[in-house]
């Protein structure tokens, strides 16, 4: 009897049937698998090793692949918050099947958070059993995200090498003329989503950035905005065992004429007009006027954690309505 769950596992967790009996499995064997628990029928003729709550296992059992932010998600991208799941089906695709049980079809009127799009033939040759190509995925991101999560999702693909720079200017062709100025705002340098999501927050209101910024003493500071603010940004599973090293490049970064300020992942996330009122402020001390069309520090709004507001897009002056006119955050368009 072959070892089921070990040939799908080595197949990525995900596996077909004919991929299954061309290496030696048959039917009884399945069944077998199935029943033991070795394995998951995720829908009729696919088998997996995955949990049933993993969206690749979810993207297959609706009957097509991973595209756009749930693609990017899956891989390990740089993607906050919940999204819809997006699945690629083909473009005559048939019995489909809900994502939460695969004996019930498919109901567009009611599709339970899945976006559906149906794509071209030469999307499915690209990619793999559960996910489009990664050129794919961004292009959908692009079209259906606003702008902090299309570019977040760019600078994880440039950062980690997944993707470069002549492959980003590919990108920019296959979009609509709109999207021409998109690969200025992605960097190639940036380190983190929270890096990512403030780079072109302060992009967006008009600041100047700079990213990676070097030291005399060879340290790069994160981001720095309009020359004036060094702004640092910790992830706090990183903070306490950098403590006395964070301190000595906060006294460099000072000593070369830079104000300089620290905003942890999670205020990011959660607390972004707190770190965008304490730049304000540093701006302002920092203005040779005193104040130069930044609030001065007295006057400086400081939301409250718990009647936070949420935070308002700003209109960017190259994509005006955001990526794909979109104005929600963190949330796809409609059923396409």
């Amino acid at each position: 009897m072959r070892d089921i769950a070990a040939i799908v596992d080595s197949l990525g967790g995900m596996a077909q049937k004919q991929q299954l009996v061309a290496r030696g499995a048959r039917d009884l064997d399945l069944t077998a698998a199935v029943k033991r628990g070795d394995v998951i029928r995720a829908r009729q003729g696919w088998y997996t090793t995955l949990p049933t709550t993993d969206l690749r296992v979810r993207a297959v059992r609706v009957g097509g692949r991973l595209t756009g932010i749930s693609a990017i998600l899956a891989a390990g991208g740089w993607v906050l918050g919940d999204h819809q799941l997006h699945v690629s089906v083909h473009d005559n695709a048939a019995r489909l099947r809900s994502v939460r049980d695969r004996h019930v079809r498919f109901d567009v009127t009611a599709p339970h958070g899945v976006v559906l799009h149906w794509d071209s033939r030469d999307i499915r040759d690209r990619g793999d059993a559960t996910s489009v190509g990664l050129m794919d995925a961004l292009h959908r991101v692009v079209l259906d995200e606003d702008l902090e999560t299309a570019v977040a999702a760019i600078d994880w693909a440039l950062r980690t090498g997944r993707i470069e720079q002549f492959d980003l200017e590919l990108l920019v062709l296959g979009l609509p003329a709109d999207f021409e100025g998109l690969s200025r705002w992605a960097d190639d340098r940036c380190d983190s989503l929270p890096e990512s999501l403030s780079r072109t927050r302060l992009r967006s209101g008009g600041h100047r950035l700079r990213s990676q910024v070097p030291l005399t003493t060879g340290e790069r500071i994160d981001l720095v905005v309009d020359d004036t603010v060094a702004l640092e940004i910790n992830g706090e599973e990183f903070h306490a065992p950098r403590f006395e090293q964070d301190h000595h490049k906060g006294a460099v970064t000072t000593i070369e004429g830079f104000h300089s300020l620290r905003a942890s992942a999670r205020m990011v996330f959660t607390d972004w007009q707190l770190v965008e009122a304490q730049i304000d402020a540093a701006l302002a001390m920092r203005s040779p006027q005193g104040n130069s069309g930044v609030a001065s520090p007295a006057r400086v709004n400081i939301p409250g954690s718990r009647r936070r507001r949420r935070r308002e897009r700003r209109r960017s002056p190259e994509f005006p309505m955001g990526v794909g006119g979109n104005t929600r955050r963190g949330g796809a368009l409609a059923l396409t």
